[in-house]
């Protein structure tokens, strides 16, 4: 099956199964911008909760805030976001439609990037064991002409997204006859800048109020926070401050589902450091990252690192951490070393001394800040894409399942009777109404047995228990897998301790250690 149906599939299960829902869409919708469903918001609670205490439980040095939406607007005029905070667009004049032009090359060069793995997919596949890959893609014809067309574009590409330089971005979709995906055609305006923050006004009176800014961003409320938190909680450099937040983004290209949305959630921590040291944590954080991402059990061959061509006007190092979606590598982790450019900027405009006072060194300095930014939607997106499975069994009959980390998972445990009399549902509540304190623990009598366990499976659930006559006997009840559908009859008193660490967080941040 093509990965775009599968993508396809993957957004109406979403659907279908409560995780997220198209926002108002009694009133036909509103466009890149979503609500997530009862399985939805307990995914992502989980997400958030995996992440929140990777970071401020297993670093003594690391604590949390949760700053405001709504910040002084001069704080985006010290961070550069009024006058930087830009997103390169072109119209073409046949659709009608306006496109970001840098991701439009950017998949250009991901094109280049599929031939070779076809190339290399056809020849694996006609060699079998006795492939040698480092071989076939130093000599094979066809992969070096790719590679050469690839390098060729990724060096223009970068050196323009430099200034960035307007003209040359629209010369290279010219050359590289990119055309339009919906009218087919090459017919394209210039390039221009836009700027993605919303904007409203405070205030009660009409002509007393003042332009403010919905955040763009969560990193700016760690920053003018910095001294508060390092003060009040004593804190010695290295340390970090960790926040989970709504950000919003005018985002005129929003698209793949919740992907790129206009109202989105970042988990963010800033970790200040000593100056000259920020490489060192550099490389330190982007280790630690990806093997957060890592345990999670997707496979190390779905994850890559990418340098930025372009480096952002405060950093001096960055890379984001790529998943692989059902289109392509895609985003969901930036790391960036940002220098002491934010903290300088909020002293430069606040005219106040933001320096943070070192004891061992007897000196004041400005810390340097090493980011890592994860976009909880993206990460949500990521768990699903790589989740979903669509299994053939014996029988003939596919079953749709969300093969979930247990400990993500919305429901933990149902506790199904296998009919709806004879004591059955009072004996299944008791189990539920015991084990509901530890993880989440749901009921369900609707339907046949194998329909529920389809409909469990669907949304991820990593055990079911069947309630039969003979549990009133022997007080046992069947345990089903998940994964596997195997059954295994187990006394009720065992069920806490067989399932409750395996569906605990701590299951995944042991991993960690």
């Amino acid at each position: 099956m093509a990965q775009e149906d599968i993508f396809k599939k993957i957004v109406s299960h979403c659907k279908e199964y409560g995780f997220v829902f198209p926002s108002s869409e009694l009133y036909d919708g509103l466009g890149a911008v979503y609500d997530y469903g009862q399985n939805g918001v307990e995914l992502k609670n989980n997400i958030k909760e995996y992440w929140w205490k990777s970071m401020v439980l297993l670093h003594e040095n690391i604590v949390g805030i949760d700053s405001a939406i709504f910040m002084h607007p001069t704080i985006w005029k010290a961070s550069g976001h009024v006058d930087a905070f830009n997103d390169p667009l072109i119209d073409n004049r046949d659709s009608k439609k306006r496109y970001r032009a840098d991701v439009l090359i950017e998949d250009q060069i991901a094109k280049y990037d599929e031939k070779i793995e076809k190339e290399v997919a056809k020849a694996k596949k006609r060699f079998g064991d006795a492939f040698d890959e480092a071989q076939f893609m130093a000599t094979n014809a066809r992969v070096l002409e790719h590679k050469q067309k690839r390098d060729a574009l990724h060096e223009r590409y970068a050196k323009a997204m430099q200034g960035p330089n307007l003209e040359e971005l629209k010369q290279i979709i010219i050359d590289e006859e990119i055309v339009d995906p919906i009218s087919g055609t090459k017919n394209w305006t210039d390039v221009r800048q836009f700027n993605l923050m919303f904007s409203t006004e405070m205030g009660s009176a009409s002509d007393a109020t003042s332009k403010v800014y919905l955040r763009p961003e969560t990193a700016q409320g760690i920053f003018v926070n910095y001294l508060n938190v390092q003060k009040t909680g004593r804190m010695k450099i290295p340390f970090g401050i960790a926040q989970i937040g709504k950000a919003f983004r005018n985002e005129i290209v929003a698209r793949q589902f919740i992907f790129r949305m206009r109202e989105f959630e970042q988990m963010e921590m800033q970790f200040f450091v000593k100056p000259g040291t920020e490489m060192e944590w550099f490389a330190k954080w982007k280790e630690t990252r990806m093997k957060w991402h890592q345990a999670l059990g997707f496979g190390a061959e779905n994850y890559r690192f990418h340098d930025h061509d372009k480096l952002a006007h405060y950093a001096n190092a960055a890379t984001d951490i790529e998943f692989k979606m059902p289109f392509g590598f895609k985003e969901v982790e930036g790391i960036h070393s940002r220098t002491d450019y934010d903290l300088t900027q909020h002293e430069k405009f606040s005219g106040k001394s933001i320096k943070y006072f070192d004891p061992q060194e007897n000196k004041s300095y400005t810390p340097y800040d090493i980011e890592t930014s994860i976009g909880v939607d993206r990460m949500f997106l990521s768990v699903m894409c790589h989740s979903y499975c669509e299994e053939k069994l014996e029988n003939g009959e596919t079953r749709v399942v969300l093969k979930l980390p247990a400990p993500l998972a919305p429901v933990k445990l149902a506790v199904l009777p296998l009919l709806k009399k004879d004591g059955l549902p009072e004996k299944a509540r008791e189990i539920v109404n015991d084990l509901k304190f530890h993880f989440n623990t749901h009921y369900d009598e609707k339907d046949t047995i194998g329909k529920r366990y389809r409909r469990q499976d669907a949304i991820g659930t990593p055990y079911c228990v069947t309630v039969d006559h003979d549990t009133l006997k022997d007080n046992c009840v069947t345990l089903r897998f998940r994964d596997t559908m195997e059954q295994e009859r187990v006394s009720i008193d065992q069920l806490r301790d067989i399932i409750e660490d395996k569906v605990s967080i701590s299951s995944l941040l042991k991993k960690l250690q």
